[in-house]
């Protein structure tokens, strides 16, 4: 307990004081000021590192306010009440050099010096997405290790990162979706400033970064009811703890900390966008949705530059991407479980738990091209009610596609990346249907080189909690059932446990080891954005895009039709993950060339320099077969007005057929 007797006559006289944010801790040239919204509070005192605790000022809407003349960035600062024992970091604090329970450090934003000026922001339409954790990118785990990988990234094609949340949380590593203060940098990837030189480098190099962001419920929030019981609400609950009071009384300072804090990190850090985790628990009935409040005050923060806003939701609602005038919520773009899933079964052939209702069939990868989400409000039989709302009218740059991602890999029991669980031909067939089709693309850490890591979730907890997390991992994989194996069970990787941390971690010596791999994404990347094809991002509903089944007899053989204004610039995906088929015709309009030409293998992804069987030979004006586990690319080449005759006498020809047809 601190002596706060002389408090009256140490408190600093009141200034005016015009700051960027409402809460946290803002220096000037004379000195800090300090802002703190605890509504629960009558009395609130600063104490700067050991001295004794200055009170501050209360201010309408619970806030409380303090200006210091003399001090400088790099001040250590805790708030205490005076009816509580504990000294607490600030909530909105901007680092926390001894972790979340430590004192808060004073921040200076305008100390860096930005070399991005240039740089225009980020588009929804052309984004080519890489989701990565610091924590596990490189063996160090930090920003700046993180920084010297940047150039391999842009080399491949990829020009936007959605870096995993890195906000600060309890322990020594963990995936950040715990995250107990929203504005502070977790100290386990470095200072503030090496964050901001992350994305100064990615920028200069041609690379947008947006950040995860969680603001459905807070890691260890407990804390915050010692500021105000108002920051969570018992009228909704979700499944990773406390529900945030966006909607409740005393709401509007809980509604402000997330909407600035979603402005902080666009304005002081200059990300290029937010990805925002399982916005359906971000429950509020308001008139103005808080998703939609994010959004604009992101936008406003961004001031001239375009950034890039995607939700990550599991009941796919399509409002989230539709105007805010029209009743949506103004973000960008929506994570499609859907294709993942699908392309999942297509790719394992199992569709147990939550891939119950997809069949990983052609059909259901053509549906996903042309319109992003599979379910559009129809009855979903794993959750025994209607999935996902209309979106049939969405542009093709309002989904996100991927094969892996975090949560799915983890997802998988024992870690095991997709590329473990399938035929490299399959994959690398799927791959192309993922980076070619119209969606926007993004792939999973190491997965660009084939990383042989496994993804476990993890996170540094001990004691009870600890007993906790363990359960509440092996309850979840549960739902597939031969994850209730106890022998697998037994050989779990314990997420508590820091060995299972480090084992994630990437390993680059297999770039190079796996450069077939490598380039099998480098090529399919530079196809995306320089064929007019690929890179316009068809949408079928504009009539740009196409697709169909290739035989009645098989369900795992299609083509997409790319359209486009020259007949040279037209392009056919032919895709099949099934066995050998034979092709004698196809009655089918979207196989015929266009006019005056007639189509020729562009690319194969049975290329031998991607580890492939080697390109065979094709004449499309003959039978011809499309190899098991392929994907092939055609464009047309123009020809003259002769037909390809075939060399036999027609009558013999047809002949043959009829003799072939009665030994059937």
């Amino acid at each position: 307990m601190h002596d706060h007797s002389s408090s009256e006559k140490s408190r600093p006289a009141p200034r005016r004081w015009s700051r960027r944010l409402p809460i946290g801790a803002e220096v000037d040239a004379g000195g800090v000021s300090f802002r703190l919204w605890a509504p629960a509070r009558e009395r609130c005192f600063l104490v700067i590192e050991e001295n004794p605790g200055y009170e501050m000022t209360a201010e309408e809407g619970g806030y409380f306010c303090l200006y210091l003349p003399g001090l400088v960035a790099g001040t250590r600062y805790r708030f205490h009440f005076e009816d509580a024992g504990d000294l607490l970091a600030d909530p909105a604090s901007r680092f926390q050099p001894e972790g979340p329970s430590g004192p808060s450090v004073v921040v200076d934003p305008t100390r860096y010096q930005w070399r991005d000026h240039h740089w225009q922001g980020m588009s929804p339409f052309g984004a080519a997405l890489y989701e990565m954790h610091v924590g596990t990118f490189t063996r160090e785990g930090t920003f700046a290790a993180a920084r010297e990988k940047l150039a391999r990234l842009r080399s491949i094609g990829i020009n936007c990162l959605e870096v995993m949340p890195i906000n600060e949380f309890e322990g020594e590593f963990g995936w950040g979706y715990d995250g107990t203060l929203l504005y502070a940098p977790t100290r386990l990837y470095g200072p503030p400033d090496d964050v901001r030189a992350f994305v100064d480098e990615a920028h200069r190099i041609g690379i947008g970064v947006i950040l995860d962001v969680v603001y459905n419920h807070f890691g260890k929030g407990e804390r915050f009811c010692e500021f105000t019981p108002d920051y969570f609400t018992e009228r909704y609950s979700n499944e990773w703890g406390k529900s945030i009071n966006f909607d409740g009384p005393n709401s509007r300072g809980v509604r402000e900390y997330v909407a600035k804090n979603a402005a902080y990190w666009i304005d002081e850090f200059h990300f290029d966008g937010l990805r925002i985790d399982a916005t359906q628990a971000l429950f509020d009935s308001s008139r103005e949705h808080i998703v939609t409040v994010i959004a604009r005050e992101a936008r406003a923060a961004a001031r001239q530059r375009q950034i890039y806003l995607v939700s990550e939701n599991e009941p796919q609602q399509t409002s989230m991407v539709r105007p805010a005038e029209v009743g949506g919520h103004g973000l960008d773009a929506l994570w499609n479980e859907d294709f993942h899933r699908s392309a999942t079964v297509a790719l394992t052939g199992r569709n147990e738990a939550y891939f119950h209702d997809y069949c990983g069939t052609a059909q259901e990868l053509v549906s996903a091209a042309k319109y992003g989400c599979l379910f559009q409000g129809q009855r979903y039989d794993w959750q025994d009610k209607p999935r996902g709302t209309a979106g049939l009218d969405l542009k093709p740059w309002n989904f996100v596609h991927f094969l892996q991602n975090h949560d799915q890999v983890a997802n998988s029991g024992t870690g095991a990346r997709i590329g473990h669980i399938t035929s490299p031909a399959r994959l690398r067939a799927l791959t192309a249907l993922q980076l070619l089709g119209p969606q926007t693309p993004m792939l999973f850490q190491g997965q660009e080189f084939g990383s042989s890591s496994p993804f476990h979730y993890f996170a540094d907890h001990t004691g009870a909690i600890a007993d906790i997390v363990r359960q509440g991992r092996r309850d979840f994989i549960s739902q597939f059932p031969n994850l209730r194996d106890e022998e697998l069970i037994r050989h779990m990787a314990d997420p508590c446990a820091r060995e299972t941390f480090d084992k994630v971690k990437l390993d680059w010596a297999e770039w190079e080891r796996n450069a077939a791999v490598v380039q099998l994404h480098r090529d399919l990347l530079n196809l995306r954005q320089t064929e007019k094809a690929f890179s316009r991002q068809a949408c079928a509903r504009d009539g740009q895009l196409d697709g169909s089944i290739l035989s009645s007899a098989s369900s795992t053989a299609f083509l997409l039709r790319f359209f486009a204004e020259k007949p040279s610039e037209e392009r056919l995906l032919l895709i099949n993950f099934g066995n050998d088929l034979v092709i004698d015709s196809l009655p089918d309009p979207l196989f015929a060339s266009p006019r005056g030409h007639q189509w020729h293998l562009w690319w194969s992804s049975e290329d031998a320099a991607y580890g492939g069987s080697g390109r065979r030979p094709y004449d499309f004006q003959k039978r011809w077969v499309l190899n098991g586990d392929i994907a092939l690319v055609l464009a047309p080449v123009k020809v003259d007005n002769r037909q390809n005759a075939s060399a036999v006498p027609m009558e013999e020809w047809q002949a043959g057929i009829l003799r072939a047809g009665d030994s059937r």
